[in-house]
């Protein structure tokens, strides 16, 4: 049984069609990974799927209820943790908890059981008694986490968990993640961070434009997109080079400011060219999930 299914799901905004046509499916105990760039879809694909926006087509069902007509009988199995961290400044840590699962209609007695747990979890067993305003943004964050896990949830939503927290903070984040898909919690997860995708998702999708580009799981992704080996080349004479050289000793050359990225099979020949130029820096790794996500949805900026 699949806790989540959307199949043909679509949502426009006037003429802009912001989710046009795609399917997704979430498998218990799986952390699953929305990718993308700016705009492509991935937030008001959660809206959707929580019941929070009505699709124009396409049908969604979460635990086996439909939404957004019984959307609320199915969000009583669900965790979110949203964006932007929408917790109360006029409560201490321990209240935004208490009110917080009072929604769920969780009695006083549950939540009092449950609060030393997930402060905990959160790290925060100091911080009780705190006002939201005396907490770092890593704590803030660990605490929207901990408060989504206070009906204790079999779906859990994540919108960019990790956007904003220095290393410490994302890595502190990515621990207690880990702990929860141990615990066979399933995870829906979005985030701009291909390292972190890579590190937690079982399955992902790469989205632009509203549509699913490619799925699977990071490995096949990095397998049927790219060539396995990247040679970045670095310095002011990196774009002749490539044209006059490199282009012909890789499958694949693109260019981005002074960086040319050669993409090869059998990276010897360029090695060896490379070794010849002192004039240039080159680095040599494997193909990962950005140079996927990358070629499926282009270099330009997105605002």
């Amino acid at each position: 049984m699949a806790y989540l299914v959307a199949r043909e799901l679509r949502k426009s905004y006037g003429a802009h069609e912001v989710v046009a046509g795609i399917d997704l499916e979430l498998r218990p105990g799986e952390c699953f990974g929305l990718l993308g760039p700016n705009g492509a879809g991935k937030t008001t694909t959660l809206r959707l799927c929580l019941g929070l926006t009505d699709p124009d087509g396409g049908t969604i069902s979460m635990f086996d209820l439909p939404v957004p007509e019984s959307a609320r009988e199915a969000r009583a199995r669900v965790g979110v943790v949203p964006q932007i961290d929408n917790l109360d400044p006029d409560f201490t840590v321990r209240e935004n908890l208490m009110v917080y699962g009072r929604y769920f209609g969780l009695s006083v007695a549950e939540i009092d059981a449950r609060i030393p747990t997930l402060l905990d979890f959160a790290g925060l067993t100091n911080r009780a008694g705190d006002k939201i305003n005396a907490l770092s943004g890593g704590m803030k964050r660990r605490l929207t986490l901990a408060r989504a896990l206070i009906n204790d949830p079999d779906l859990i939503f994540l919108d960019e968990p990790t956007t904003g927290l220095d290393p410490q903070a994302r890595h502190l984040i990515w621990q207690r993640l880990r702990q929860l898909a141990a615990q066979g919690k399933t995870i829906f997860l979005t985030t701009h961070f291909m390292d972190e995708a890579e590190r937690l998702c079982h399955r992902l999708a790469i989205m632009d434009h509203g549509r699913i580009m490619a799925s699977g799981t990071p490995r096949e992704l990095v397998a049927a997109h790219i060539e396995p080996q990247v040679v970045e080349v670095f310095g002011d004479s990196a774009a002749a080079w490539a044209a006059d050289q490199g282009g012909a000793l890789c499958e694949r050359c693109e260019q981005t400011g002074e960086t040319v990225f050669c993409y090869a099979r059998d990276v010897d020949p360029l090695l060896h060219n490379l070794e010849q130029r002192p004039d240039l820096r080159y680095l040599h790794r494997p193909a990962n999930l950005e140079d996927v996500f990358l070629r499926l949805t282009g270099r330009d900026l997105r605002d």
